[in-house]
């Protein structure tokens, strides 16, 4: 899994033009920590009702650099995850969490470090009285995210790459990568957007 590190390191927006501009999460996503980036094979829960039974049932057998991808059943109005569940993560060595609803801590998860996005921050805490499904496909943001799927996380959001396109993918971004460092180049010796990208009479 140490490849999908460089999956973070291309980023959210090259990931996701070079997978056809598909897979992007829609919604706006807080960063909990500032300048984060994480990417990793998705383990899913799907949640009870501001329950995170699930959560803590997921966490049990998460193995390191897995990325958590958590969302709930109704309205997610507390939070799924806090210092507590997040430190268990960090231990466990997660590559980070994607939260479809609020966290709680704020403070305390900014001083652990683990790599975390969610929707908003609440500090209402759960109830822990529904299972849950764990390893199940779940809807975030208008994409569909199965268990093992690439989650690419930064200051842009989140992408997702279906696992039987990674490669292909990471090779595209990577030739994307190259022809923009090309152009960036040309752009610091003066040339304007409109001729190095062949824009004029468009």
């Amino acid at each position: 899994m140490r490849g999908d590190r460089r999956f973070a390191e291309l980023g959210v927006a090259t990931i996701y033009e070079a997978a056809g501009r598909d897979g992007l999460v829609g919604g706006s996503l807080l960063r909990i920590i500032e300048g984060s980036r994480a990417a990793g094979p998705a383990r899913t829960a799907l949640c009870g009702a501001n329950d995170n039974l699930a959560v803590h049932r997921l966490l049990a057998t998460v193995e390191p650099e897995y990325l958590i991808v958590l969302t709930t059943a109704g309205q997610a109005g507390a939070a799924l995850v806090g210092e507590i569940l997040a430190l268990q993560a960090r231990v466990r060595g997660a590559a980070g969490i994607l939260v479809d609803g609020p966290v709680r801590d704020a403070d305390e998860l900014l001083e652990l470090g683990l790599p975390i996005w969610a929707r908003s921050v609440c500090a209402a805490g759960a109830v822990k009285d529904e299972q849950g499904e764990l390893d199940v496909p779940v809807d975030v943001g208008g994409v569909t995210i199965r268990p093992g799927d690439l989650v690419v996380l930064d200051g842009d959001g989140a992408v997702v790459v279906a696992r039987a396109r990674a490669e292909d993918v990471l090779g595209a971004a990577e030739a994307r990568l190259r022809a923009e460092l090309a152009l960036m180049a040309r752009l610091g010796a003066g040339e304007v957007t409109l001729d190095a990208m062949k824009l004029r009479g468009s």
